[in-house]
């Protein structure tokens, strides 16, 4: 509760500020004290002291599972501006106005990661999507940019279209908003609720860019400001699994029988349209946003499985999506050249650097040490426990395979082709973060525990 009120409320801080500071470049600083206060917050949240005494009729509900999300988003999101904030900067005149959007986001977050009641779900997932409309177009000078934001706009108004008429029918086949409804499982043979849970599903799908509704992702990404697509294909994305995940746990995991073969389609087309598309992507951005799809095909299984190993997997791949795909995109904003010619001889140029690229690559890819290995490890692990279809789980491997070539290609072009690749504007303090991200990485990939069952059992 204290994240939720106080993220809105920061973002109006940061609208003011605008008004009062002239100097954009001090944005990122009001930013970062934002997020340090959220941080606070959520620790009070974390032992249940909610600082906002307030009476929600149990549409929110503060349990581990969410809770440990929202640390694991605020702490990405401090990783984010502190790598990426200069560039937010430079996108336009508007610095205060974009970083408060951004908080806005982390108050959707906060709901989508707490709802328990359907009104509130819908509620989350569009103060996370409105501010990325906007977002998205916000290079107004870059034709991409604009015609990027509108696509997204149109397509997550169907989206949200569809979404409500799951709820009213739900809404009409049980009488309540709320996720806990003893009738569902009674009424798993009623038309009604099966639609609405299709509807419901399609409209997540739509939000995590899982196919076959993810044609929007690659032109969204590619057009929006880099920057922001980081965000975009990081917290957000996560976020919207954590919704997913929460939704079909809690409403509909006594009718698996209705869904679970539908989602288990949705999850072998987001791997094999991700993991072959990416295959052909001549630049390192368009690349990153296949490969998200292919990544969401692999966190779908927690919406699959429903089970303990789920929940634990979805919140360690979070956290090891997060830092690789967000230490990534810090490095390619500072590229001159996006494609993968661009990267060619970066191992030369900055030595370091390149090793950190490599590292986030080979946790995206999901090889052995890193956090990304473990991440998947659970996804599987949580469809096995869960009486998963054996052809799923060999698609699975088999994309996973797959995504190994297009991952490698960046670590081929930075070690083992000549080429006079150069970032730009690298401090050592932007080296440390990265430094930090990449140890994080691993220590995850070695100790797992230390996110999962440590904080388990500390809530």
């Amino acid at each position: 509760m204290n994240v939720i009120v106080l993220s809105a409320v920061w973002g109006v801080v940061m609208m003011f500020s605008g008004l009062f500071i002239a100097d954009k470049s001090k944005a990122k600083y009001v930013a970062i004290a934002g997020l340090l206060v959220l941080l606070v917050a959520n620790y009070f949240d974390l032992h249940h002291k909610f600082l906002f005494a307030s009476s929600i009729g149990n549409m929110l509900q503060f349990e581990s599972f969410g809770m440990i999300f929202v640390t694991i988003a605020l702490l990405s999101t401090l990783l984010y501006v502190l790598l990426s904030g200069a560039a937010v900067e430079k996108v336009g005149n508007h610095a205060y106005e974009y970083f408060a959007l951004l908080f806005f986001v982390l108050c959707g977050v906060g709901i989508a990661a707490s709802y328990n009641n359907l009104l509130m779900l819908f509620l989350g997932i569009e103060i996370m999507s409105i501010p990325l409309y906007i977002l998205t177009g916000a290079d107004k000078r870059n034709l991409k940019s604009n015609e990027a934001s509108l696509k997204y706009f149109l397509m997550g108004s169907f989206s949200t279209g569809i979404m409500l008429l799951g709820i009213v029918l739900l809404y009409g086949a049980t009488g309540t908003f709320n996720l806990v409804i003893p009738a569902v499982s009674k009424a798993s043979e009623n038309m009604m609720v099966s639609a609405g849970i299709v509807l419901l599903a399609i409209a997540l799908a739509f939000k995590v860019s899982a196919a076959p509704f993810h044609f929007w992702t690659p032109d969204v990404y590619d057009g929006a400001p880099t920057v922001f697509t980081s965000f975009m294909a990081t917290v957000v994305k996560v976020a919207g699994f954590i919704a997913f995940v929460r939704l079909f746990e809690n409403a509909f995991g006594g009718m698996t029988d209705v869904w679970q073969y539908t989602i288990a389609l949705i999850i072998a087309a987001t791997l094999i349209a991700g993991n072959i598309t990416a295959v052909f992507q001549q630049s390192v951005k368009r690349m990153l946003a296949y490969s998200s799809i292919s990544q969401a095909g692999f966190m779908l299984f927690a919406v699959y499985s429903v089970n303990a190993f789920a929940k634990e997997g979805i919140l360690l791949y979070a956290a090891a999506y997060c830092l690789a795909t967000i230490g990534i995109f810090a490095v390619l904003i500072k590229m001159k050249d996006f494609t993968f010619e661009g990267f060619n001889g970066l191992a030369k140029q900055q030595p370091l650097l390149a090793l950190l690229v490599s590292i986030f690559v080979l946790s995206l890819a999901g090889i052995p040490l890193t956090a990304g290995f473990l991440s998947k490890y659970y996804m599987v692990l949580a469809s096995i426990k869960a009486g998963g279809l054996l052809w799923l789980i060999i698609t699975a491997m088999l994309c996973a395979a797959v995504s190994v070539y297009y991952y490698f290609r960046l670590i081929q072009a930075m070690y083992f082709k000549e080429g006079d690749a150069n970032a730009i504007d690298v401090n050592p303090r932007f080296k440390a973060l990265l430094v930090v991200a990449a140890v994080l990485i691993i220590l995850l990939g070695v100790y797992p525990n230390a996110l999962l069952l440590d904080w388990f059992h500390i809530l």
